[in-house]
């Protein structure tokens, strides 16, 4: 009997696996979010809240990138370092990270565009200058 459920769960396992995340998804995920759109930035589509980009998407190399906060960042990145990637230089020390979207689960990477959709909506707006 023990066979039977280990064997049922790797099956299950393997259907799981298969689901990817494709750029379509990805748009569709990031567009559902509240007021978010998407608009061209350099060579990528960007997505955004009144102006503010909360991720971009590098079809070509089948990866996004998000703005978290870092505490949420260093939550994805302890995940799985080879689905969520900090992104090199200054802009991964601002909390810039990458995702794999060949590997990623696709209720992970909602959560994690929500926390980076959040991010944005979340920040105080900068004060006038007189």
């Amino acid at each position: 009997m023990t066979a039977f459920f280990s064997s049922g769960y790797h099956i299950i396992a393997n259907i799981l696996a298969l689901i990817m995340v494709d750029a379509e998804i990805f748009k569709l995920m990031a567009l559902s979010l509240p007021d978010a759109e998407e608009l061209p930035h350099f060579e990528m589509a960007s997505f955004r809240w009144h102006h503010k980009i909360f991720a971009t998407l590098r079809e070509s190399d089948m990866r996004c990138m998000i703005k978290l906060s870092l505490i949420d960042q260093d939550v994805f990145c302890a995940y799985n370092r080879y689905v969520f990637f900090t992104v090199p230089g200054t802009w991964g020390k601002q909390g810039s990270t990458f995702v794999n979207l060949n590997l990623v689960d696709p209720d992970m990477l909602y959560d994690a565009l929500s926390c980076a959709y959040q991010s944005i909506v979340d920040k105080p707006k900068p004060r006038k200058r007189k």
